[in-house]
């Protein structure tokens, strides 16, 4: 349990697992976010797709 006032650091995830190699191209293995443009990549959840910069969400059918 954190004390009263701090923050607990989370994991990095590595760069590399959001990327797969195909020859000489990396090719982004997840969506970029439609408002933040390249470089921001949205979160996969069980029923929706959503940005966690600016909140952006796309629900699943």
């Amino acid at each position: 349990m954190a004390a009263k006032g701090k923050k607990t650091e989370k994991a990095a995830v590595k760069r590399s697992a959001y990327f797969k190699v195909e020859g000489k191209s990396a090719v982004a293995q997840r969506r970029y976010c439609p408002r933040c443009g390249p470089g921001v990549f949205m979160g996969e959840h069980k029923d929706r797709v959503s940005c966690g910069k600016c909140g952006y969400t796309e629900f699943k059918k």
